[in-house]
């Protein structure tokens, strides 16, 4: 006979994974406590139908802050402009608006609920900036920072004489 050779049967390589394990439970856990969470919130918004347009002569107030591309205008929509407040340096003077908010929900107290209205073309950060200028103000004293409820009853819609609202970028 031919000898025949035999071949040894070579051993199965196991394949050590514990290191990448390792490696893997230290970045889970780097992971884990390097996310930011985003706390999200949400305002509850009403846009008006057209039979809320409508004067309504039982009310004593209906606050409207109309966003025009170079001012702000505070009015009634029942009896009209109570006052406008010019763009500075370009900018929308939120200070202002909020200050005179704060005049008028002095002589209205109860008064929740106001209409903001835009232009088209006004960027979504001065509709933002316009909404929290109507709902609240700041109130700092030396202990602390809290905030007072103005118009918190919100709602939205075309200004007049918009055809639509496009939010800019």
């Amino acid at each position: 006979m031919i000898g025949r050779s035999r071949r040894r049967a070579s051993p199965i390589a196991d394949l050590d994974v514990t290191a990448f394990i390792n490696l893997m439970v230290v970045l889970v856990a780097f992971f884990l406590s390097s996310v930011t969470y985003f706390q999200f919130s949400a305002l509850s918004l009403k846009i008006p139908s057209s039979i809320e347009n409508a004067p309504n002569p039982s009310e004593a107030l209906a606050l409207e802050v109309i966003i025009r591309k170079n001012d702000l205008e505070v009015g009634d929509r029942n009896a009209g402009l109570i006052s406008r407040i010019a763009n500075r340096d370009g900018d929308y003077d939120f200070k202002a608006l909020n200050h005179l908010l704060k005049q008028i929900k002095a002589r209205f107290p109860d008064k929740t609920d106001a209409t903001i209205l835009s232009e088209a073309e006004i960027p979504y950060d001065v509709l933002i900036k316009t909404m929290d200028a109507t709902r609240n103000f700041v109130i700092v004293t030396p202990d602390k920072i809290s905030y007072a409820e103005l118009f918190p009853d919100l709602s939205i819609g075309d200004a007049p004489g918009a055809t639509s609202v496009r939010l800019a970028p």
